[in-house]
């Protein structure tokens, strides 16, 4: 059942509960409160802000983190770079080209020369 935020329509006049925002959980069919189930002062019902959000992750992201995670479990550092650089360019994922350039870095290339070529290919 979906919740439903309210307020009343004279926030000084309304008691503890009506004077801020108070939620009720209601049927979708349900007709919207009109009045405060404390005081009976009048309420109406407002919109709420979202407080979260989903995140859907595609299977091949899925897929190719789980790649880069086995790769650099077993110490398969420039496999898992290039595999994360490669990805990164795809969907334009600053993080993951950040990963990229710590798993070049571990591979043994030259930190400054890959700073520097994440940094042109990304501003």
């Amino acid at each position: 059942m979906p919740i439903y935020e309210y307020e009343a329509i004279h926030p000084a006049k309304g008691c503890k509960r009506c004077s801020r925002r108070f939620e009720v959980i209601q049927g979708l069919s349900d007709s919207p409160i009109t009045q405060c189930p404390d005081c009976g002062r009048p309420v109406r019902k407002v919109i709420s802000w979202c407080r979260a959000a989903v995140v859907e992750t595609s299977e091949e992201a899925l897929r190719v983190e789980q790649k880069i995670a086995e790769y650099e479990k077993e110490g398969m550092w420039s496999h898992a770079a290039e595999l994360a650089d490669k990805h990164s360019e795809k969907i334009k994922d600053q993080g993951l080209k950040l990963r990229a350039l710590e798993d070049y870095k571990k591979a043994g290339y030259d930190a400054d020369k890959m700073e520097k070529y994440a940094s042109t290919d990304n501003d």
